[in-house]
């Protein structure tokens, strides 16, 4: 794509994003969902293949029936309490259309069927930010109606993400898929906490941000897009394989690397919520995700392939890796013994 072309497109992302998360008026937020929507479409469909053609047209319609949902719900909150702030939402049906408006846009089970194929569809850098930068307006507005929104039904919705993430990951050879299944548990970790403290949400998220950019961008390196080719992958860069398998192990929530922190977190607030049933249910469900975790990362290093294998080994470069993913790997692996500084932050 054209150089000039994709700073267009990045730049009207972050427009949108930034104007979704400052504003205070419905229209000013649903207007950054749009510009947000059609700036990631030319990058989905970027390579003219009819599989992300594909995607983007499952991005697109999924997208504006979301957006749509959210101009109605704003708009019958306006009509009853003439109210158009963001803050100000308290009619008990537009929380309920709002509910499911962002759930559709972030892919929340029962709305979760357009991300795997679009994810798939996409390139990795795409992917990326799919992953990460296009969830961040649907969550900060989650953020701002946090305390109107219906609890029972965030918690049903994100127990749901976190089983459904994990059982219709556990089948998947292409790791894209697996990263979109990944992420849709994720999710219901994030929604589980949003009413009762939405400022863990917020810290899940820009956790769950960095540890996915480091694996997205250390495949994108590698060039690995499915699990028979990641299993020849490590003749390529030996130092950064490892430090994937370690990255994937983080984003598995295993103790003593950064993914832990905000499980650990989240499950101890949901105790104190008298929340110790859904604290157990979304811990065991998180076991399903461990598994294609621990896949990913048998893959990775610890196998070595058959010798029928259909593809060849990888020269081993000697390029330096990308001071981007050197350091997006040390905060994925080591930021727990940091926490206490950032629970003082938070």
């Amino acid at each position: 794509m054209n150089p000039q072309a994709t700073l267009i497109f990045i730049t009207s992302l972050m427009l949108g994003t930034t104007i979704t998360i400052s504003s205070n008026h419905w229209i000013m937020a649903w207007t950054g969902l749009e510009i947000n929507t059609l700036a990631i479409l030319p990058l989905i469909s970027k390579s003219h293949h009819p599989r992300a053609i594909e995607a983007a047209t499952k991005y697109f319609l999924t997208q504006a029936a979301a957006s749509a949902l959210v101009l109605f719900s704003s708009m019958t909150n306006a009509w009853h309490t003439g109210q158009w702030d963001i803050t100000q939402l308290t009619h008990p049906t537009s929380c309920l259309i709002l509910t499911s408006a962002i759930a559709m846009k972030l892919g929340l089970v029962p709305f979760h069927f357009w991300f795997p194929e679009v994810l798939q569809g996409s390139p990795l850098t795409t992917g990326l930010i799919l992953s990460t930068i296009m969830k961040l307006p649907p969550i900060a507005l989650l953020y701002m109606t946090s305390p109107s929104l219906n609890p029972a039904l965030l918690t049903t919705l994100a127990i749901l993400s976190t089983a459904l993430g994990g059982w219709m990951g556990l089948n998947q050879t292409q790791i894209r898929k697996i990263l979109a299944f990944s992420s849709i548990s994720h999710l219901g970790w994030m929604a589980i906490i949003i009413v009762y403290n939405p400022k863990l949400t917020l810290l899940n998220f820009y956790l769950y941000a960095v540890m996915t950019a480091t694996i997205f961008l250390t495949l994108n390196t590698t060039k690995v897009l499915k699990l028979s080719t990641l299993m020849t992958a490590w003749t390529k860069a030996p130092s950064l394989n490892t430090m994937l398998l370690l990255a994937l192990l983080s984003l598995a929530g295993l103790p003593p690397l950064t993914g832990f922190l905000p499980k650990w977190l989240i499950i101890q607030e949901l105790t104190k919520q008298d929340m110790a049933l859904a604290a157990t249910l979304i811990s065991l469900l998180s076991l399903l995700s461990l598994f294609f975790y621990l896949r990913l990362a048998y893959c990775t290093a610890i196998t070595l392939p058959p010798h029928t294998t259909n593809h060849m080994k990888q020269w081993r470069t000697n390029k330096p890796t990308n001071v981007t993913i050197a350091i997006l790997t040390t905060i994925t692996i080591m930021l727990l013994p940091m926490a206490p500084m950032i629970l003082t932050i938070v």
